[in-house]
């Protein structure tokens, strides 16, 4: 069982992070105020202002931020400001086994998959895939997506059913097991590294962004093609949004697809859940024990903190 970091309380400090590419200022501003209203202080990270191209700094800044972050006792969470892309590239600079004796929370998804990833292996530390804070910072976040932060101030069982989002049973059965994944295309980046993501035995999380499924197609594939389906106990399809076809004009449907590929499976896979790019994203512990029911579409997954 991984480690649960210790919960927040009231007038903790928490360190916000761009472990990949810049925030949006404004945005970021306005989520800032949504820390303090939680009750919580914060402090910035050096490269939060900072731009290297598409990155938010050099690889040495943002990982000395974050390193800096898990050194620091003072700091009793660790928010990660922006996805976009660069946080596997500070993956091999991180003292895990540190942040492993000193764990806190950690919370982020999209780019910051790649983290999630490593974190879990060589900490062995649950983490949380939950929205990045620019993100809180939009014009429409709904209500659920702001409310899902609670579970870091006191320890609860997320339970997950059509009273949230519509849900698609796609190959049925009951699996209990480890949560892990996050984001497709950072999951097939894990592949043939050091971090690559392990899905024996565990209930895998996908979702993506922007792509039209001959892309997911692809990236479903070479999952396969690395035997990740095959002793997988249970798949949670995310949100999967601006997935409309752009080069391939006779393209499958998204539920086309994901049949093709997990219809056969004598596995429960259950589609539809608000977790990703969307306006509802439901942020959910990483590392802990989940219960998949295709049959009832339900799952419920263990709280992160302690």
């Amino acid at each position: 069982m991984k480690i649960r970091p210790k919960r927040l309380q009231k007038g903790d400090t928490v360190g916000i992070i761009a472990p990949s590419s810049p925030p949006n200022i404004e945005r970021l501003t306005k989520a800032l105020d949504f820390l303090e209203e939680l009750g919580l202080r914060y402090v910035l990270g050096n490269t939060i202002q900072r731009r290297e191209h598409y990155l938010a700094g050099t690889d040495r800044e943002r990982a000395a931020d974050l390193q800096e972050m898990i050194e620091d006792p003072t700091i009793k969470a660790i928010f990660c400001a922006s996805g976009g892309y660069g946080a596997a590239r500070i993956a091999d600079r991180i003292d895990y086994l540190l942040l492993e004796e000193n764990p806190k929370i950690f919370w982020g998804f999209s780019d910051i998959t790649f983290l999630h990833t490593a974190i879990g292996m060589y900490a062995d530390l649950v983490t949380f895939h939950g929205p990045t804070l620019s993100s809180i910072g939009r014009e429409q976040v709904a209500e659920r997506t702001k409310l899902m932060f609670n579970q870091l101030f006191e320890p609860a069982e997320i339970y997950y059913d059509e009273s949230i989002s519509k849900l698609t049973t796609i190959s049925g059965g009951r699996a209990r097991g480890e949560l892990t994944g996050g984001n497709l295309t950072l999951l097939v980046n894990s592949l043939a590294t050091k971090f690559e993501i392990n899905t024996d035995g565990k209930i895998l999380l996908i979702e993506d962004i922007g792509l039209e499924p001959a892309q997911i197609d692809s990236l479903l594939n070479q999952l396969k093609q690395a035997r990740k389906f095959e002793r997988v106990a249970g798949i949670v399809v995310g949100d999967f949004v601006e997935t409309n076809q752009r080069e391939y004009e006779d393209s499958p449907t998204l539920h086309e697809l994901l049949n093709s590929y997990f219809g056969h499976m004598n596995i429960p896979v259950v589609s539809g859940f608000k977790i990703g790019h969307d306006e509802l994203n439901v942020g959910i512990p990483l590392g802990v024990d989940a219960i998949l029911d295709a049959d009832n579409k339900e799952l419920a997954i263990l709280p992160g903190v302690e």
